[in-house]
Order: C-alpha cells, then sequence, then structure tokens
C-alpha cells in the first residue's frame, strides 16, 4: 500500500541536478520531502506537493523523508523526454526513459558492442552504500590523486543516484571519475542496462583504472539467510570475474553492532563469500586489536574460507583523516566512524587492496 498526504513547500534546503531537498508542512507538521527531477519539476516555496509517505509511516530507518509524488501548483510543466528508449521503472506509472550508454542512438553503442573484457581490472565490490566512501578515499590516497575511479550503482538500494549526498560530495571533491547506474538505478553520468555492461561501459567509457561497485543507500534484511538485499554483492563478483576482471570484495564487519549475527564478519558476508560467489577473489581487512582479529580469523577458519579467497590486512590509520581533509562524514547503521572503525576499515583496506592489484604489488596481505 502506498500512504499519501498533501503539504507546503515552504523552504528550498538543497537542490542538485537530480533532485531538490524541502522543508514541506503537512498537516501542521514540518518534515523533510525530496522531489526528483525524473518526475517533476524542481521544487519552489509555495508549491502543493503531494507526498508519499509510507517509509516514515512504517517507521523505517532508510532515508527518513518523505518523497514527492506530484506538484499541484505546477502540473503542467513535464519533463521533456531525451532521446533515449530504455525505460526505468518499467510497467510502473512512474515509468521514464533514458538513453542507455548501449543502445543504437548512444554515441558509445560500436564501442561497447565491441567490448567483452575487464582486461584484469581491479573492481572493489561493495555490500552496503557506505562502503563507497572509504574505498574511494584509500584509492585517492594512496595514488595521490592520479587514478581515475568510477563508481558504478546498482539497484539493490535506492534507485536515484541523486539521493546519495556522498556521491555529489565525492564527485563535487574530483574524487570520482564518474558514475553508472545500472538496472533500475537512474541519474549517473552513464546509464546502462545491466551490471556487465555497466562494468565495461566504466571500463571503456569513462575509462576507469579501477571501479567500485555498491548499491544505493539502503538495504533491506528479514534476518534469514538469504534474504537481504546485498547479496547481489557476490552476482556483482561473479559478473567481474566472468569479464576478466580482478574482484576486490568489501567484507561487512562490525564491533559495535548489538546484534550477534553482525558481530565481527556479519553473516551476510559469511553467506555470499562461502554460498554466492562462484569463484575466488580478494578481501581486504582492517586491522583490528588482537582480540577482534582472533574472532575474524575463528570466523574465517570455521566457514573454512581460507583456502578459497586471498585475505590482505591494511592498515587503517589514515582514514580519519583523509575524511577531516576531505570535510566528509561518514555512517552508517546510524553509527559514525569513531563508533564503528572496523566497518569502515574493511572499506578502506580492499581500496588498498585493489591499488596492489592495479600496481603489480602483490596483493596477498604478506
Amino acid at each position: 500500500m502506498i500512504n499519501l498526504a498533501e503539504g507546503e513547500v515552504i523552504k528550498i534546503m538543497a537542490e542538485n541536478q537530480g533532485a531538490t531537498k524541502a522543508l514541506v508542512r503537512m498537516s501542521g507538521e514540518e518534515c523533510i520531502a525530496i522531489g526528483f527531477h525524473a518526475f517533476t519539476p524542481a521544487l519552489r516555496v509555495g508549491d502543493q506537493v503531494v507526498l508519499n509517505t509510507t517509509a516514515v509511516d512504517l517507521g523505517l530507518g532508510t532515508g527518513g523523508c518523505h518523497f514527492v509524488l506530484y506538484n499541484k501548483s505546477r502540473p503542467g510543466q513535464p519533463i521533456a523526454p531525451g532521446p533515449g528508449h530504455i525505460m526505468k521503472l518499467r510497467y510502473t506509472p512512474l515509468q521514464f526513459s533514458v538513453l542507455s550508454v548501449e543502445e543504437e542512438a548512444s554515441p558509445y553503442h560500436s564501442l561497447l558492442e565491441n567490448s567483452s573484457s575487464l582486461a584484469g581490472t581491479p573492481v572493489v565490490v561493495g555490500l552496503l552504500h557506505s562502503h563507497l566512501t572509504p574505498a574511494v578515499l584509500a584509492l585517492n590516497w594512496i595514488s595521490n590523486g592520479r587514478l581515475r575511479v568510477a563508481y558504478l550503482m546498482t539497484d539493490g538500494g535506492a534507485l536515484p543516484i541523486s539521493f546519495s549526498t556522498q556521491v555529489q560530495l565525492l564527485k563535487d571533491k574530483n574524487l570520482l571519475a564518474g558514475t553508472v547506474t545500472v538496472g533500475q538505478a537512474f541519474g549517473g553520468d552513464l546509464e546502462a542496462v545491466n551490471c556487465y555492461s555497466g562494468l565495461l561501459a566504466a571500463k571503456t567509457v569513462l575509462k576507469a583504472d579501477i571501479i567500485v561497485v555498491a548499491m544505493g543507500p539502503g538495504i533491506a534484511g528479514t534476518n534469514t539467510k538469504f534474504g537481504f538485499s546485498g547479496i547481489e554483492q557476490g552476482a556483482v563478483v561473479n559478473a567481474v570475474l566472468a569479464l576478466g576482471g580482478r574482484p576486490v570484495i568489501i567484507p561487512r564487519i562490525s564491533f559495535a553492532d548489538p546484534r550477534t549475527r553482525h558481530q565481527g564478519l556479519s553473516h551476510h558476508t559469511l553467506t555470499i563469500l562461502k554460498n554466492v560467489i562462484l569463484g575466488t577473489g580478494w578481501v581486504g581487512l582492517p586491522k583490528v586489536t588482537p582480540p577482534e582479529n582472533r574472532l575474524l580469523k575463528a570466523q574465517l577458519q570455521a566457514a573454512g574460507l581460507e583456502e578459497k579467497y586471498v585475505f590482505a590486512e591494511k592498515n587503517t590509520a589514515p582514514l580519519s583523516e583523509e575524511l577531516s581533509r576531505y570535510g566528509l562524514q561518514v555512517s552508517s547503521m546510524g553509527r559514525c566512524y569513531r563508533e564503528d572503525p572496523a566497518f569502515f576499515g574493511a572499506a578502506w583496506a580492499s581500496g588498498l587492496v585493489a591499488y596492489d592489484l592495479f600496481s603489480g604489488i602483490n596483493a596477498d596481505g604478506n
């Protein structure tokens, strides 16, 4: 079911190419709402809007805001159709067309038509969106900004890339060479039909030295072995292997999460490494305290994973300085870097492992 409510825009809080964030007065209360420009023109103060309030009404943590479904004040301003014919949000009332990088009208069609290999390109594959910034910072730090890093956003979380403040900040600070949105996700510098062609587009069109893949903000979980959206990490790794790339898998690690199933190596990561990935790859591990390290080792041994993957341990001390240097803040499950350093450190470590692979350095952690 969809919960709808009406409100009035009283303040514009932020705006970028893809979305407007506004303060809306609804039933005498003030709330935050986001309007995506793919569906409705940029919001203005005084606009009367119809909001989808479902997620907030259910008390879900993702987003914490309402979404503009319709602008009653300016209903006669349709978004001009683009040149593409690939539909996003297919067969829903909000379906719209994009120019995908693969289709014949694309200037890159012939390039993608003849592309079938990543040719050993390292691909850092995250489990959550909050893995993105530490991995990108690591690649920038270790290379002194010389790498071209592309971000591929899957459709496992938020679908509009403009919903991510992290992506906008990373682009503003020239830490990303470009973005690709695949599947039902949309709004990247390039649109692609699926993860395979999206990876190839990041390599051949964006000329990426290293690709970072992760879903948009948000993750769905059910406390069952396979019932979580982050399981797509394994499918992405399989795609990288099929295309001749070298996958670096960011593990979900936490010593701050109160839930037993997510302590140390999360059951999500253990399931993906043991049951979903069909080949092998590299896994970055942060240097942690001796007791924490013993727990991680015991979990890996119990799952029989030490023979399947190359685990490389990396120092994560510079991450805090890099976050401060670029004025970036990260959080996951409501916890910041200081509160859960191992979680973000795993992404940083994986970025360093990918750089080792790119540079031809032995990336076995020894």
